[in-house]
């Protein structure tokens, strides 16, 4: 049943940061810097990982889609923010907005799965070590990050359609500064029943099951290294499993603050805050928290300049 003050939207029009005037320009200048360190670092481990052979491992297959997942997941938001921001009026068509959706959908959750899976690496590497080689395999390896893009295009894709089959009123203000499928329902005239139930049973799928996976996986890793004390073996539990451990923080850290914590007044201005966080700074973060942590990454980069196999690559 179509409402009376239902109308065709061609545009949104995004919040946008809270910000003053005066400081615009400084914000614009850091958030262009804080987006071109993200392109750069994730773009390094990603080079890493192609030209260095000794990086040919499971974990570092996964850590360079995990870097491809964060350089598109902050691509797809900040150059649209970097030109709202230089702009009078900050919209985004139609189509774009449900585009920008689908892509945020996709890359944010493999990031999700990716760390799932690298957390299943290191559970193997330190409680299986013998069989290490022959349960993660590169062929099973490969497979199953071909079945991550996969279910996470497919699952983006649901929502994206779910959501275009929505009609909005007059109100095309979308509080927030991208298209958030949240705040997209919020404007929504029609019913958004299906929509939120489906956020509701697919959320726990993506987010809160491969948590608790990576919760076990640690656990189960940490009951193997107390069977056998030793300052050795805990000392390599934090040196294999620290990065990621960090990263896992980073990423959960900012999903359970903008969903899970309760709200107050200024909730709009919490959830762009933490929205900035998942889209720009822990994209961002990544790199260096693997490459400042890694002795394999700094070897690697080392070997990679001293061979000169980069002006091959390009």
């Amino acid at each position: 049943m179509k409402m009376n003050n239902e109308t065709v939207i061609t545009q949104f029009l995004l919040l946008g940061l809270p910000i003053p005037p005066e400081y615009e320009h400084l914000f614009y200048a850091l958030f262009l810097a804080m987006y071109l360190t993200t392109i750069l670092g994730n773009l390094l481990i990603i080079v890493l990982v192609r030209l260095d052979s000794h990086l040919h491992t499971p974990m570092y297959l996964f850590l360079s889609n995990l870097s491809f997942s964060d350089l598109c997941f902050s691509s797809v938001t900040m150059p649209k923010l970097l030109q709202n921001m230089q702009s009078q009026v900050p919209s985004i068509p139609y189509e774009s907005c449900l585009t920008q959706i689908y892509f945020l959908m996709a890359f944010g959750d493999m990031e999700s799965f990716l760390l799932v899976a690298m957390a299943y690496d290191r559970y193997v590497a330190i409680c299986f070590p013998l069989h290490y080689t022959s349960i993660m395999s590169p062929k099973l390896c490969t497979c199953l990050v071909l079945l991550l893009w996969m279910l996470t295009t497919s699952h983006a894709m649901m929502h994206t359609l779910l959501a275009a089959r929505l009609s909005f009123c007059e109100n095309n203000v979308v509080l927030n500064f991208f298209c958030d499928l949240y705040a997209l329902l919020k404007l929504a005239c029609s019913d958004t029943y299906v929509n939120d139930l489906m956020i509701l049973i697919m959320g726990g799928l993506i987010f809160i099951i491969p948590f608790l996976l990576i919760v076990i996986s640690y656990a189960k890793i940490i009951s193997s290294i107390l069977n056998v004390p030793s300052s050795q073996g805990i000392y390599k539990v934090f040196s294999t499993c620290g990065s990621h451990l960090s990263v896992v923080s980073l990423f959960y850290g900012t999903i359970i603050g903008l969903y899970l914590c309760p709200s107050g007044n200024n909730s709009t201005v919490k959830e762009i805050a933490m929205s900035m966080m998942y889209t720009l700074v822990t994209p961002m973060l990544n790199p260096f928290i693997y490459s400042l942590r890694n002795k394999d990454m700094k070897r690697a980069l080392i070997r990679v300049i001293c061979s000169k196999k980069i002006s091959l690559f390009f």
